[in-house]
């Protein structure tokens, strides 16, 4: 495998089939770290019933894996799921939506849209009373609960998956070390953090594509020189941007 048309890819699960796709029809290589997987928590029955008689204003999804996490559960669907408003914190979790639910959802469109985005929507700025579903995985950021609280909504979270982090690949984790490659994407503050512990001055030398302003912030400050911001976090924006370099 080339280096000059190696792309070191970290997201996890069915998200890097696509990703792979999108950069082979760019005629780069992807080559995939195995240092992140997703894993779904199990939901007791009386968990389910709750959440199936909810009366809901709004449901909120962080990510591709919330939709088909909670997909499972909305079956069948409850009364509430045809009047309730969508959210989504990104395009590539609205394309999940509409794919899975048959029915659009509101994102940010322009920029790299993360939960910062959503919450700067004017549909989210007066939600006082509001009864939100939040579903998302365990543990990470708590800006969306915190300023959804804070707004005054009456927030349910479900948490329907966890990250797992591991050891990357010896191969690739062998290219990460050496810089052998032409561009390492990230798109989480999690495999950042993760993967930073192995990259060596090579690697931080190397650009590096990341999906939000923030990332891209946080990659500077721990020492990676060569930071590209992708429009959003979806497939076709992310195999771009590395693609938009080659060319230079």
């Amino acid at each position: 495998m080339r280096a000059d048309r190696t792309v070191l890819i970290t997201r996890p699960g069915a998200r890097a089939q696509a990703l792979r796709a999108a950069l082979e029809r760019r005629g780069l290589a992807p080559c995939d770290l195995d240092a992140m997987r997703l894993e779904r928590l199990g939901i007791g029955a009386e968990r389910h019933r709750q959440v199936l008689e909810l009366s809901l204003d709004a449901l909120l999804c962080v990510s591709p894996f919330a939709v088909e996490c909670l997909a499972a559960l909305l079956t069948p669907r409850p009364t509430w799921f045809d009047s309730v408003r969508l959210f989504a914190t990104g395009e590539s979790t609205r394309e999940a939506m509409r794919d899975v639910f048959g029915r659009d959802a509101l994102a940010p469109r322009e920029g790299p849209a993360a939960s910062e985005g959503l919450l700067a929507l004017d549909e989210l700025a007066r939600i006082a009373g509001w009864r939100v579903l939040l579903a998302r995985g365990e543990g990470g950021r708590r800006l969306l609960s915190d300023t959804l609280a804070a707004r005054g909504a009456k927030l349910e979270e479900l948490a329907l998956y966890r990250r797992r982090l591991d050891t990357p690949a010896p191969p690739a984790l062998a290219r990460l070390q050496a810089g052998e490659y032409l561009a390492l994407i990230v798109t989480s503050a999690e495999q950042l953090d993760h993967l930073a512990q192995w990259c060596t001055y090579a690697a931080r030398e190397r650009t590096l594509i990341v999906s939000s302003t923030r990332l891209a912030t946080l990659a500077e400050e721990r020492g990676f020189v060569r930071v590209r911001c992708a429009q959003d976090a979806t497939p076709e924006a992310l195999a771009q941007a590395c693609a938009s370099f080659r060319d230079d």
